[in-house]
């Protein structure tokens, strides 16, 4: 595997990734745009749009006929946030020109539609094409409607949404049903200039060899588009309220969800989680093995890092009448760990879990494309191997020390009303 990164021009960033056992190009092309809850809805749907049609391509029905006619290529759209930042992606695959039966130009025919879809797209009169719109809209407002039914990813929001009150992280990546909804043709292509204008941008290209075209019709494209980005910081640490502050719902679920959130000022991302994963990511850590399976206090429980804001978040799915148990537990297993009963059995444990983790970095382009991004995020461009030697240097006291760190900060439950009602 080779890695190199270039700069385009101010804040736009090239990164290509050429690795022989590949036979598909992958192109990803990442806005990274301060995250808010008034555009993050418009932010989302204008990224969408640009990949149901293009000026030449102005149907969906088209494009996809033309994708299909590349070999099955694909073209596709992404939001995700990481801490107060949101990142609104594009990208695009197709097999390399050395495994087309005719000998045609597959990559530079898939360039050519992801050029269109990003700088010529399907608008005029300043906003988008009514009917891709209309469809990309409907889908985020779907999307956003079938988000109460996968209830443990509710509460994991509604856990990060009180935990980082009063700052962007409070936001999800695409908003709210009120603002989707509040989206037009018009405020969508604002909206979509505004990131074309502003958004620090990251593309990355991953493949089997060098393709000097791609890089320059990036180069060539933005260099005829005005440019004023602004500066975005990826790591901004939630501050611990003053005291812990719990909310609640009630819905009609069979179980109820619990989710504490815990804040801590460790600056060593490594031993936060090798602690992490001793604690409650893997089915051996503290968490399953005490609170799940010995004492039945919960039917999952697992803890997860936002390296972004400083903090863990702990979610169990549990009867009404354990909670009070199973949160006793947690905070007595995180005592544990405090206190230095970390066995070395523990600590193997937690490195293989995250060497299997990382060894799966490489098997697709699109691993490699999150991986070094990922890096970019942190600014520490790093192999997974090399990154598993930290892993492998973090001492028990390191663990000890940041467990230490960690308080608590609020906590979500999401009660059942069936059990509410008996009471």
């Amino acid at each position: 595997m080779k890695y190199n990164r270039t700069e385009l021009d101010k804040n736009i960033g090239f990164t290509s990734i050429t690795d022989e056992k590949f036979k598909t190009s992958h192109i990803s092309v990442r806005f990274i745009t301060k995250l808010s809850a008034e555009t993050a809805s418009a932010n989302v749907i204008a990224t969408d749009t640009l990949t149901y049609s293009t000026s030449s391509l102005p149907a969906l029905s088209l494009l996809n006929e033309k994708l299909s006619s590349l070999y099955g290529a694909s073209l596709s759209s992404f939001s995700i946030k990481k801490g107060d930042i949101q990142i609104l992606g594009i990208s695009a695959s197709c097999i390399v020109n050395r495994y087309a039966i005719d000998g045609e130009d597959i990559e530079g025919e898939m360039l050519d539609i992801l050029r269109e879809s990003i700088f010529s797209p399907n608008a005029k009169d300043g906003k988008f094409d009514d009917e891709s719109f209309r469809i990309t809209k409907k889908e985020l407002l779907d999307r956003i409607d079938s988000e109460i039914n996968n209830k443990r990813g509710y509460a994991l929001s509604r856990a990060g949404e009180i935990a980082f009150r009063g700052e962007p992280a409070q936001s999800t990546s695409y908003g709210t049903k009120e603002s989707a909804d509040a989206v037009t043709a018009e405020s969508a292509y604002s909206a979509y200039l505004n990131l074309l204008k502003t958004a620090p941008v990251e593309i990355t290209y991953v493949a089997p060899s060098e393709n000097p075209a791609v890089i320059e019709m990036f180069r060539k494209s933005f260099s005829e588009t005005e440019r004023i980005p602004e500066k975005v910081k990826f790591h901004t640490a939630s501050p611990l309220k003053p005291e812990v502050v719990t909310e609640s719902d009630e819905f009609d679920v069979r179980q109820c969800k619990m989710v504490m959130t815990f804040k801590h000022n460790c600056d060593n991302i490594y031993a936060v989680k090798m602690l992490n994963t001793i604690w409650g990511e893997t089915p051996v850590s503290k968490l399953f093995t005490n609170v799940r399976e010995k004492m039945s206090l919960c039917y999952y429980c697992a803890t997860r890092v936002n390296k972004y804001k400083k903090t863990i978040f702990v979610d169990i799915g549990v009867e009404r009448n354990n909670i009070e148990k199973a949160k006793a537990e947690i905070l007595h297993q995180l005592d544990e760990i405090r206190n230095g009963n970390i066995t070395d059995e523990e600590m193997e444990s937690a490195k293989l879990s995250l060497d299997n983790a990382l060894t799966a970095v490489g098997d697709t382009p699109s691993s490699y494309s999150g991986w070094y991004f990922d890096c970019l995020c942190d600014n520490e461009i790093i192999t997974p191997e090399e990154c598993f030697l930290k892993y492998k240097s973090v001492t028990k006291e390191d663990i000890i020390n940041t467990a230490k760190s960690l308080t608590l900060d609020s906590i979500y439950i999401m009660y059942d009303k069936e059990d509410a009602n008996n009471e």
